[in-house]
């Protein structure tokens, strides 16, 4: 994985842990979260509502049983929850996945045509590339065959370890390769000066999925789930079951200790945690077993002034164990993440132990999924920008493309509004504020420019061999930006995943063409649906750029304090009150004692709250150029009530407890059933459309309203 400092609308489906080589992740489970079924039609227009609104929310779905003023995510979501279980191969399934599961059958019709025609396609195009990949993975009797035949080779390498300078090498070598042990590298801006690329070293190595569950007593039994694990995957690769569960034992001390100096995901919020930067001699002082210029020869790379060697702790920590681990604990640390990152790629029996605990066990997923699923997730991972092209060509115009930027415009201009109107924040900062706002680049659907896949070289009929080319290809591709100028027009996301993001090292916000379409946007909806939908997300990802993180990043994307120090005040204060309401949640029913971390989900929080005002900004805006509109009741409903509701839709999502629980610990967002209210009850609008009165639980107000952007 590389270092990029982005700010997705939500967590991908599939959750990876750093124990993950570059570009031999787990396959996505699927892009990325989004909504509710819609047409295969191209993705959707931009503001204009047709002349006669059309009903594009089923008013059927809303539970007149409850009180929309006391739980206004059961009001809209609870039957279309109750009457869509989760499938058996996912650990969820709301409005996001629905969308998500449609992009894949897209994409899986682009990838089985590829296949189908490899002799028709042009040598080396990437439509004979996708199809050989594809070709390739799907052939699980060869596969099978081959058991864990191609990973030989790299399990000879770590047999034949026998000093610290030798894993110190192999480690070098192998994230040449494309593969990383123990630490990430990528490259990133500088936040000091974010027109330039460099170099960002970051903690990894951990095969759980926090600090926390090495030593909580209450994830013992995951520990003791994952120690079996460990021993199974060794097993699978030729290692007698004794000395399996020994070298089990040594896996789980040897992370145990790199987990200590590892920083918990609220820590890594901090942006102070997530940038050091250091000269390659200032870094050898602090690794004095492993040396950072043999490690940047060997990737081909100049670093010049030097790099962000990012959470110094933990790779004090790393040499320490370079010292002082036996070499044969590091044998085994690095035997079974090799094997377990090739798992997915392997024989049927490497899979299913990998799905066995990542899947069942961790994230409570009772079947793993279909095998073109997880292959298509693999070609994801090696040529997604490629497939986004093909994926591009089949589902989004260029038409398409500049209508929906008509809706960005007006939501921007809204955010804008909202700016100059604070009455919390003086006149410099404002300044300051809209300069940034100002700098803003939105991105629409995809590249302007695509990448070039010429040099990958993907061999028919070798489904792990060409992984691992692409692997290296992608890194390779990654830290070639080192030490040249900063490019705001590459995408982080492919075309076809289903979400959105802000990028504050370059200012962009970014809507790829899959999450352009319903429930987010209807070509023949009313304002407010497409207000409450697409707008908000618009409006999220605009206010990230003003959210406790983004607002230390000025317009150019320099890490910069361009607050007065009365208006960080006020920042601040008015911030920690989210963090208290947060704070207050527990969203799960067993576990009561569980709650959502206001800190770790801040920043999507201030996003929520920031883009769903701007968007109810912007709807307003539209019907007052519409006024016949304005007056509309549809399916009974009015404009403010219809904003609202689809807002709460796009929410709707059901989880597994495992998933939920991990996500409490892991992930940077509020669970989905408190986005849908949590915005909304500090909106004296959402109390107004509804007619909400002080008591109930959707009107926060007084001292506990939340007013931020």
């Amino acid at each position: 994985m590389t270092y990029k400092h982005l700010k997705p609308l939500l967590l991908a489906a599939s959750v990876t842990f750093a124990l993950a080589a570059c570009g031999k992740q787990e396959p996505a489970q699927a892009p990325a979260p989004a909504p509710a079924p819609s047409s295969s039609a191209p993705a959707a227009a931009a503001s204009v509502a047709a002349a006669k609104p059309a009903s594009v929310f089923d008013a059927s779905e809303l539970d007149a049983a409850v009180n929309a003023c006391q739980d206004f995510n059961s009001f809209v979501n609870a039957k279309w929850i109750a009457a869509h279980p989760i499938p058996q191969d996912r650990t969820r399934w709301g409005a996001f996945d629905a969308l998500a599961e449609q992009s894949l059958n897209t994409q899986h019709d682009i990838v089985e045509a590829a296949a189908k025609n490899i002799a028709q396609a042009k040598p080396a195009s990437i439509d004979q590339k996708i199809g050989y990949l594809y070709q390739a993975g799907m052939d699980q009797d060869a596969i099978n065959k081959l058991g864990y035949d191609p990973l030989k080779p790299q399990l000879a390498q770590i047999d034949a370890l026998k000093t610290p300078a030798d894993i110190a090498k192999y480690i070098t070598d192998r994230f040449a390769d494309g593969d990383s042990q123990v630490f990430e590298f990528g490259s990133g801006a500088d936040f000091k000066d974010a027109k330039i690329q460099i170099g960002f070293a970051n903690q990894s190595g951990l095969g759980l999925p926090t600090r926390d569950y090495y030593s909580d007593k209450k994830y013992a039994d995951i520990r003791a789930a994952y120690q079996g694990y460990i021993a199974k995957s060794l097993q699978l690769a030729g290692v007698a079951e004794a000395d399996a569960k020994k070298q089990a034992d040594e896996v789980l001390a040897f992370e145990t200790k790199l987990a200590q100096s590892s920083l918990s995901p609220t820590e890594m919020r901090d942006l102070d945690n997530q940038y050091h930067f250091v000269s390659v001699a200032e870094a050898n002082k602090l690794t004095p077993h492993f040396n950072w210029g043999d490690f940047f020869k060997a990737q081909g790379v100049t670093v010049d002034k030097g790099f962000s060697l990012s959470q110094p702790k933990f790779f004090a920590q790393f040499d320490k164990l370079l010292a002082s681990a036996p070499v044969s604990q590091w044998q085994a640390y690095l035997r079974f993440h090799a094997i377990s990152s090739a798992s997915p790629y392997l024989s049927t029996a490497f899979q299913d132990n990998r799905f066995d605990f990542y899947g069942k066990t961790l994230s409570g997923q009772p079947e793993q999924k279909p095998v073109w699923k997880r292959v298509l997730g693999a070609v994801n991972s090696s040529m997604g920008e490629a497939l986004g092209q093909l994926y591009v060509a089949k589902e989004f115009t260029p038409e398409a493309k500049q209508r929906s930027q008509e809706l960005v415009t007006n939501v921007r201009e809204a955010l804008k509004d909202r700016i100059q109107h604070l009455d919390w924040m003086s006149d410099a900062t404002k300044q300051k504020a809209l300069d940034k706002w100002q700098k803003f680049l939105p991105k629409i659907g995809y590249p302007d420019h695509w990448r070039s896949w010429d040099s990958l070289d993907i061999k028919q009929g070798d489904y792990y061999g060409s992984l691992m080319a692409a692997a290296k290809f992608n890194y390779q591709w990654d830290i070639g930006h080192i030490g040249k100028p900063t490019d705001r027009t590459e995408w982080s996301m492919t075309p076809q995943t289903v979400n959105a993001y802000y990028d504050p090292s370059t200012n962009t916000i970014n809507f790829p063409a899959a999450i352009l379409q319903p429930p987010f946007f209807y070509a023949n909806g009313d304002d407010a649906i497409n207000y409450g939908g697409i707008g908000a997300v618009i409006g999220h990802e605009s206010s990230h750029g003003f959210d406790d993180q983004g607002a230390q990043f000025d317009g150019d994307g320099n890490k910069a304090d361009w607050w007065t120090a009365q208006d960080k005040s006020q920042f601040k204060a008015r911030s920690g009150k989210l963090v208290d309401q947060f704070n207050t949640y527990a969203p799960l029913k067993d576990k009561p004692d569980l709650h959502v971390n206001g800190q770790l989900t801040l920043g999507e929080n201030i996003a929520d709250l920031g883009g769903v005002n701007v968007a109810y900004d912007a709807l307003q805006d539209a019907l007052k150029k519409n006024t016949s509109e304005a007056q509309d009741k549809i399916d009974g409903y009015t404009q403010d009530q219809r904003f609202f509701l689809s807002w709460a839709r796009v929410w709707r999502n059901n989880t597994r407890e495992k998933q939920a629980e991990l996500y409490l610990n892991i992930d940077p967002h509020a669970p989905s059933s408190l986005r849908a209210i949590g915005a909304p009850s500090n909106m004296p609008a959402f109390a107004q459309a509804y007619q909400c009165k002080t008591g109930d639980a959707m009107v926060r107000d007084g001292d506990k309203q939340v007013k931020i952007w």
